[in-house]
């Protein structure tokens, strides 16, 4: 099983291809779609998603793993074809989120705890059979005054590791996400300490929970200036700061990191990829798990109209390729400027 494990990870972080983020939970979605005046309903998030899912380019080349909602997991293309079985005929893998939400932290105002693990080994024992063969979980950590807390890392941490220990037994490989959010007033060196004591902990819990690293694949946020901070970071200096931090707290046993964009915009993500790669050698492998910052100028330029399934398709197919150069350090602007 542990060599499965293993060799389902390498996969997901094979040379120059990331993972694309498309398992927007019920809520999101609609936000997405109000965005562009389309109804969030059952046929039209099947069909935006299998218009990127039919991408055959940009998923074969690019494109190593796909994370599903459990909607989508279960549904099927309009011809009839399981969209887990689309992605896989490009070579994809296909995963699925499995935790419930981020709640708030009881006892921890300002902090989140996510919730989801009552029931997972019996929902894993199912996704295996629709084709899953990785998993997401995600959890929220907040910058702000005296946090994040202690409590708010363990409780945080405690959880990845369950669940990841869950999935290993299913024979599933656990992308473990601790995200400590972008918003706020904070500066680098608050997001450095954050993301550090965040990562740490994790790792920690991981041992203890007997958790197999080569099966495992990790999904951080970068190294940045919050959102709110007066003196934004440049791309070198994310670069910098986040590699250092990744090695101070990261073993070298963990095969991949593919990052969380995390509301950065879609070139921001990219350069910030591209330059970890060409100015540092690292024990892993640095790629991409990008959801919005792969998605939002095809869902633009789709707009819910099949007349544009064409100009959408190669508006994702362009991010795409520049994030495939970005994680083996060859981006550049020139090449979004001739795009």
């Amino acid at each position: 099983m542990t060599a499965q494990l293993e060799t389902t990870a390498q996969a997901m972080v094979a040379d120059g291809k990331g993972i694309l983020a498309a398992d927007e939970s019920s809520g999101t979605i609609k936000k997405r779609f109000d965005s562009i005046g389309v109804e969030s309903t059952e046929d039209n998030r099947r069909d935006y998603r299998e218009m990127l899912f039919r991408c055959t380019d940009a998923m074969k080349t690019c494109i190593s793993g796909v994370i599903l909602f459990d909607e989508t997991l279960r549904q099927k293309a309009k011809d009839g074809t399981p969209l887990s079985q689309v992605i896989s005929d490009t070579g994809a893998i296909p995963g699925i989120k499995v935790d419930t939400g981020a709640k708030d932290l009881a006892g921890c105002p300002g902090e989140m705890v996510t919730e989801g693990l009552d029931g997972l080994r019996e929902r894993y024992a199912e996704y295996y059979e629709l084709g899953a063969r990785f998993a997401k979980w995600r959890a929220v950590i907040n910058i702000g005054e005296r946090i994040p807390s202690r409590t708010c890392l363990e409780a945080n941490a405690h959880a990845l590791a369950r669940y990841a220990a869950l999935a290993q037994e299913a024979n599933i490989v656990p992308i473990v996400e601790p995200e400590v959010i972008m918003d706020g007033p904070h500066d680098i060196a608050q997001c450095f300490d954050a993301t550090e004591a965040a990562l740490n902990t994790l790792y920690d819990e991981l041992y203890t929970q007997r958790v197999v690293l080569e099966g495992t694949v990790l999904k951080p946020n970068m190294v940045l200036s919050g959102t709110d901070c007066p003196t934004q970071a440049g791309i070198e200096e994310v670069a910098e700061q986040t590699v250092k931090c990744l090695k101070r707290a990261v073993p070298s046993a963990v095969p991949g990191i593919c990052f969380l964009s995390g509301g950065q915009s879609d070139e921001d993500a990219t350069a910030h990829l591209s330059a970890m790669n060409a100015m540092f050698d690292c024990p892993w492998k640095l790629s991409f798990s990008y959801g919005r910052a792969l998605q939002a100028a095809a869902l633009k330029a789709w707009g819910g109209k099949a007349e544009n399934v064409a100009a959408a398709q190669a508006a994702f197919t362009h991010r795409a390729k520049m994030n495939s150069l970005a994680a083996t350090g060859k981006w550049n602007t020139e090449l979004e400027q001739a795009a």
